[in-house]
């Protein structure tokens, strides 16, 4: 330290130093003339001093659409929005924008210039200066009226009755919006949300996504095939949590050709502690790669939602899969082959087991088949069968009265029914080999899809 401190130069007409600005930023931001007089306004307007024929009339086209009732809810409601960036920001100048009046936005980090290719409102001029101050200040130039409270504080499970307390006039949260992309953070708000029953809606991972079209609202238990989704859902479930809390979530799976994490530098690990990389205790240590216009969509699509459930609009969303039926169905045939085959080897089938679930069947199905039979292309009348015939050990026996298939996914392709008779009768009982039942073109594409599938199984 001592060395460190001997080498800092004095202040002088060489070196130049300002003190840290009101928000505790190394920065040289110092508020515009406009910023100035947008404050001046703000302040006058959250007192009252601003006519509210104007306000309706610029929150005319919501007004018509969601009704003098349900704008007038809207404009009372007390949202608290959970990290402020590219999702949290969008959120809330969507909220504002819409009529909310009374926002909490909390967020312990500082705009970056890496933040302007996601951040709603943030400019150059605001890069240094904390999130949560960003937006106050951008969204002020927009809605006057709102009252903004802003707390520059990382959100966590020993503050969460704090931060998440009624206001000042003693409004309790109508929603929470959470926006934090700290698994730590994120399942200490929704599981304090969730136990002491505050409305709260949640983003998933937006990182390495590009596909707006499998972006979805829905339980989180359904949101099974999005890594950020899974783990929360894991932590959740531990503390008792399994179903009950809305999200924004995408299915779009990661591939060859996509964005993905980047692992930590080799080198870093072996120095030590990888949390010790951390900006702060218990925080993320890699960046994920964002294409821009994804954080916007999840964080318009979840201020969507606290906007039509504040105001009483009806909504009712498309979930994000409807075929589970087919998927049970699925699973039951698959089941019936496995313990035909142990018959064929002479084992006892009855109570056997298999380690495949309904979302693995619609995984398999959807994403790694395409909802299509390998063989004919075919979309009906889908099934799923081993491959090859398996060994004779293929069945773990060592618990008595129990039968497990040791049947993996990687193991399973996608059929019809009709060709699934097919295969069975000329491969797992025949003894041809799936080349020459099918021919090797096929057992080209399946061995494809097969090792698709054990680079995607890693993300799951």
């Amino acid at each position: 330290m001592k060395e460190l401190k001997a080498s800092i130069p004095d202040v002088g007409a060489e070196h130049y130093a300002t003190r840290l600005t009101e928000y505790g930023a190394a920065s040289d931001f110092a508020p515009s003339n406009e910023d100035k007089r947008s404050m001046k306004l703000a302040a006058r307007a959250r007192k009252g001093d601003y006519d509210d024929e104007l306000i309706l009339e610029q929150l005319a086209r919501n007004r018509v659409f969601l009704t003098d009732d349900g704008l007038a809810e809207l404009r009372s409601a007390f949202v608290i929005v959970v990290g402020c960036g590219g999702v949290g920001s969008h959120a809330a100048a969507a909220l504002a924008r819409s009529g909310c009046s009374n926002l909490r936005l909390i967020d312990f980090d500082q705009v970056t210039l890496s933040s302007l290719n996601r951040h709603a409102v943030a400019t150059l001029a605001d890069v240094g200066s904390p999130k949560v101050h960003c937006i106050r200040r951008r969204l002020e130039h927009i809605t006057p009226w709102t009252h903004f409270d802003c707390r520059n504080e990382l959100f966590g499970e020993s503050t969460a009755a704090a931060q998440l307390a009624p206001d000042a006039n003693g409004q309790e949260p109508t929603y929470v919006i959470d926006a934090i992309d700290n698994i730590d953070s994120k399942v200490a708000l929704l599981n304090y949300c969730h136990k002491n029953e505050i409305p709260v809606i949640s983003s998933m991972g937006a990182g390495c996504k590009s596909d707006p079209t499998r972006i979805f609202i829905g339980d989180i238990s359904a949101s099974t095939d999005d890594p950020l989704s899974k783990s929360t859902r894991r932590r959740l479930r531990a503390l008792g949590v399994k179903e009950g809390i809305p999200v924004v979530f995408s299915t779009e799976r990661p591939g060859p050709g996509k964005a993905q994490l980047l692992p930590l530098n080799e080198d870093e690990v072996k120095k030590g502690d990888v949390g010790d990389l951390g900006v702060l205790p218990d925080f993320r240590v890699r960046i994920l790669p964002v294409l821009g216009t994804m954080p916007a969509i999840f964080g318009l699509a979840v201020a969507n939602h606290v906007i039509l459930s504040i105001s009483g609009y009806p909504h009712e969303y498309l979930p994000s899969k409807n075929r589970d039926s087919m998927y049970d169905g699925i699973l039951g045939t698959l089941q019936g082959a496995e313990a035909r085959i142990a018959k064929g080897f002479g084992i006892k089938a009855e109570g056997l087991k298999i380690p495949i679930t309904k979302d693995d069947v619609g995984y398999l199905i959807e994403e790694v088949y395409s909802g299509k039979s390998v063989i004919s292309g075919l979309s009906t009348r889908l099934a799923l069968v081993r491959w090859e015939r398996p060994t004779a050990d293929f069945i773990d026996q060592r618990t008595p009265g129990q039968n497990n298939s040791l049947l993996q996914m990687n193991e399973l392709v996608c059929m019809t029914k009709e060709e699934v008779t097919r295969h069975e009768k000329k491969v797992l009982k025949g003894g041809k080999s799936p080349e020459e039942a099918w021919g090797k073109k096929i057992a080209q594409e399946v061995r494809k899809r097969m090792q698709e599938e054990e680079r995607y199984e890693r993300f799951r």
